[in-house]
């Protein structure tokens, strides 16, 4: 048998059919079909038998299914390991964090680590902004950096800096001789978000919802220049970290709201999936991280 039959007898498996394997493997369905009819013809024997326009593999298929992964893994390890002693260490980290395009300290990261492993990609996977604990325990990125944790054995947290999140709200604006504000001073507001779902909004999460307040009008913006445009022209309120408000500060036209008589202030972490087992240039980026933060 060929590495070509054996990736189709592994697309197969796990996708079902020949015709969902067309998008992994990128050739037609008539082409597969022939490769199919090739390794069968070569073990004497079926690999699949066809269940409700299912394919469900023999115990033939199976077994070759086992090999398949064995021969496949082992051959992309070894590439990989003849790229490393031909170019240097070869390979990609995929992160997603929370407000990536407003962390100052993430460009420097970068520059740093790519200067040390100019041949390992870092991915910024923003799909995986709202979710990005699932997203890690689904394998769809490596690394998360999150202000919100969950009980989980297979997720290991690495604690990165603490933040203050404030109200930004107009010069005009009552709230702007208060020392702080209260959840019930929200039940008349209108909330300038940047996204739904309002779970993964820090104000909504862990000051709002205990006290069971919903402010009267909710708006989700993304953009934050307009966010703020609004803030300035008295249209609405938002909460943003404080380091990140602190810009907006400067001409007096934004003031900025302690939330809360001690403040609201939450943690961020580095996310990782705790059985596995990273190669060592993860472990130069996490330091980085942790580096560059102890520097601001």
């Amino acid at each position: 048998m060929e590495i070509r039959h054996l990736k189709l007898i592994k697309a197969i498996v796990e996708e079902g059919s020949i015709t969902k394997a067309i998008d992994k493997l990128h050739l037609t369905q008539s082409a597969l079909s022939h490769q199919l009819k090739e390794a069968e013809y070569q073990l004497g024997t079926k690999l699949f038998l066809r269940t409700n326009k299912k394919l469900i593999p023999t115990k033939a298929g199976e077994k070759v299914y086992g090999i398949a992964n064995e021969i496949l893994d082992k051959l992309s390890e070894t590439e990989l390991q003849i790229k490393e002693m031909v170019f240097g260490e070869f390979g990609e980290i995929r992160i997603s964090t929370e407000c990536f395009s407003s962390y100052h300290w993430l460009p420097s990261v970068i520059k740093q680590f790519h200067d040390l492993y100019p041949n390992i990609e870092l991915k910024i996977v923003t799909e995986a902004t709202h979710y990005p604990l699932q997203k890690l325990l689904d394998n769809v990125i490596d690394i998360g950096i999150v202000s919100d944790q969950i009980k989980d054995g297979r997720i290991k947290y690495i604690e990165l800096f603490q933040d203050e999140v404030m109200m930004a709200v107009s010069e005009n604006h009552p709230w702007v001789n208060k020392k702080y504000v209260t959840p019930e001073d929200f039940a008349n507001e209108h909330l300038i978000i940047h996204s739904l779902p309002l779970e993964t909004v820090t104000v909504h999460q862990m000051f709002l919802a205990p006290a069971k307040i919903t402010p009267k009008k909710i708006t989700p913006l993304p953009l934050t220049e307009a966010s703020i445009e609004m803030v300035k022209a008295n249209m609405g309120v938002m909460s943003m970290a404080k380091w990140a408000l602190q810009p907006y500060l400067k001409n007096g036209a934004v003031k900025a709201i302690k939330i809360g008589k001690n403040g609201l202030k939450r943690k961020h972490f580095i996310a990782i999936r705790a059985e596995k087992q990273y190669p060592d240039y993860f472990s130069q980026f996490i330091g980085f991280l942790l580096n560059e933060i102890n520097l601001q």
